[in-house]
C-alpha cells in the first residue's frame, strides 16, 4: 500500500475518536439542512458534528470561531463526505461487516476499551451504536475511494527517483507546517483576485497582532484542514510545488510566510518546527529460530509444552539447528536449521525485537509467545548497518507518490464537488 493510502487509512480512525467525547442527541424534530444528490444532511447531524468539532477546538486551547463560520465549515465537510460516500457506492466500492468490526476494534483499543465497553460508552453519551457503526462504514468507504484514486496514478519510475535524488533540495530539512488557504475560482476576475489578496493580507495582520495561527485557520481558511487548525504535518521541500518550496526553504520555526499563490489558492504558511535529516543507522540481527504453532492436531497447551521441552533439551546440550530442522513449523527456515539471516529490528514485531535485543551472541531465549505461536530464538550476531541510501531511495519514491497523490486527490475531490447537485437550505 502506498504511503498516501496509509495516511488516509490512519485518518479514518482519527475521525471516529471525537465521537466518544459525549455528543448529545437532539429531541426536537429534524429538518433537512442540505440536499446532496440523492442524499440529505439533517439538522441533528450538523449540530452533533459541530459539538464534536467544538470539543476538539477547546481541547487544543483555541478560541471558538463565530457560530456561522463554524456551521459553514462543518456543513461543507459533511457535504464533501456525502459526495464521496455516494461516489464510492456508485463505482462499486463496498465495505464488509468484517472490515467495520476490525475498525471498531481499533477504535476500542485506542481508547483502552473492549468492544462491549465501547458500545456502552457510545450509548451512555446518547448516541445510537448502529448509527455510529454506519459512520464507521462511511469513513471506510471514503478511505477506499481515496485509495483507488491513488492507485489509478502511473507508477513512479527509477529515472524519476534518480532525478529527485540528484536534486539540490532532496535530503534537506523537514518542516512541520500549518496553512491558511483562500480558495480562488478558476474564473476569478481581477477584482475578485484583489479582494482575496486583501483578505489574506488582513488575516496575516491579525496573526501578527496576536491571533493564534490555528485559531485563524479555523475562522478563515477554506482548506479541508481548517477545522484541524490548518495543520499539514511534516513535509519535505520535495513534496511541495517548486514556488512554495523556494519560499519556505529559508523560513525558521515560528515564522509565517507572506501571502503566496499555490494549488489554486492564496496561502499563508507557518513553520511550526524544523528538523535536520540525519544518517539512518539501524540494528540488524542474525538468529536461529524455532516456532511451534497450535493447530487442529496441536492444542495451545501442547504447543507450549513442546517448546518448553525443546528449550530444556537445548539447555542440556542438544543442537539448536538440529531441533529446528525436526520440530520447527517455520517453513522458511526449518530446513536450514532455523537460520534467519540478517534482518532489521522491528521486521518481525516488537515482541520478537525485544527478545533479540535482550540476548548475547550464542544465548538462547526463554520460550515466548506471539500471535503466530510459541518461539525460541538463539542470537547468532548483531550489527549496525548504514541504510541511508536504501532509505533515501524509498523516501524519494514515496515523496513522488505523495506529491502526485495530494494533487490528484485534491483535483478529483474538487471535480466531484463541482459535479454534485448541492442545495443548502439554511
Amino acid at each position: 500500500m502506498s504511503q498516501a493510502a496509509i495516511r488516509f487509512s490512519a485518518m479514518v480512525l482519527a475521525l471516529f475518536l471525537p465521537l466518544l467525547a459525549g455528543a448529545q442527541t437532539y429531541q426536537k424534530m429534524d429538518e433537512i439542512v442540505a440536499i446532496v444528490d440523492e442524499g440529505v444532511i439533517l439538522r441533528s447531524e450538523l449540530e452533533s458534528t459541530m459539538d464534536s468539532v467544538l470539543r476538539q477546538i477547546q481541547q487544543r486551547g483555541e478560541r471558538q470561531p463565530p457560530p456561522q463560520v463554524l456551521e459553514e465549515q462543518v456543513l461543507e465537510r459533511l457535504i464533501m463526505n456525502q459526495v464521496q460516500v455516494q461516489r464510492a457506492e456508485q463505482t462499486g466500492i463496498r465495505v464488509t461487516d468484517q472490515e467495520v468490526d476490525r475498525s471498531l476494534a481499533d477504535v476500542a483499543r485506542q481508547n483502552q476499551l473492549t468492544l462491549i465497553e465501547l458500545r456502552q460508552a457510545i450509548e451512555a453519551d446518547g448516541l445510537d451504536f448502529n448509527e455510529f457503526r454506519e459512520d464507521v462504514r462511511n469513513q471506510l468507504l471514503t478511505s477506499k475511494l481515496t485509495q483507488r484514486i491513488v492507485e489509478s496514478m502511473d507508477q513512479v519510475t527509477d529515472t524519476e527517483v534518480d532525478m529527485l535524488l540528484d536534486s539540490e533540495t532532496f535530503g534537506s530539512d523537514e518542516y512541520h507546517l500549518s496553512q491558511i488557504a483562500i480558495q480562488l475560482s478558476p474564473s476569478a476576475t481581477p477584482a475578485e483576485l484583489r479582494e482575496a489578496e486583501q483578505r489574506i493580507t488582513e488575516i496575516r495582520q491579525q496573526i501578527v497582532d496576536g491571533m493564534d495561527f490555528a485559531e485563524a485557520a479555523v475562522n478563515f481558511s477554506d482548506s479541508p484542514d481548517a477545522l484541524d487548525g490548518g495543520e499539514v504535518g511534516w513535509r519535505n521541500l520535495n513534496t511541495m510545488p517548486r514556488q512554495l518550496a523556494d519560499r519556505i526553504r529559508d523560513m525558521e520555526a515560528g515564522e509565517i510566510s507572506e501571502p503566496m499563490l499555490g494549488n489554486g489558492s492564496l496561502m499563508l504558511v507557518k513553520v511550526n518546527e524544523r528538523r535536520p535529516r540525519g544518517d539512518i543507522i539501524i540494528d540488524e540481527f542474525q538468529v536461529r529460530h524455532i516456532m511451534v504453532q497450535p493447530s487442529e492436531l496441536v492444542s495451545p497447551d501442547d504447543a507450549r509444552r513442546l517448546i518448553e521441552d525443546l528449550h530444556a533439551r537445548i539447555q542440556d546440550g542438544a543442537e539448536f539447528a538440529a531441533l529446528a530442522r525436526e520440530f520447527s513449523d517455520d517453513e522458511r527456515t526449518a530446513n536450514i536449521g532455523g537460520l534467519m539471516d540478517w534482518f532489521p529490528e522491528g521486521a518481525y514485531g516488537q515482541t520478537f525485537q525485544a527478545v533479540c535485543h535482550s540476548l548475547e551472541p550464542g544465548q538462547v531465549s526463554q520460550p515466548f509467545q506471539t500471535g503466530d505461536g510459541w518461539h525460541l530464538v538463539m542470537l547468532e550476531g548483531e550489527r549496525q548497518a548504514d541504510r541511508t541510501e536504501e532509505a533515501l531511495r524509498a523516501e524519494a519514491r514515496d515523496l513522488i507518490v505523495q506529491q502526485r497523490s495530494d494533487e490528484e486527490i485534491d483535483r478529483v475531490l474538487r471535480q466531484m464537488r463541482d459535479e454534485a447537485y448541492v442545495e443548502i437550505l439554511l
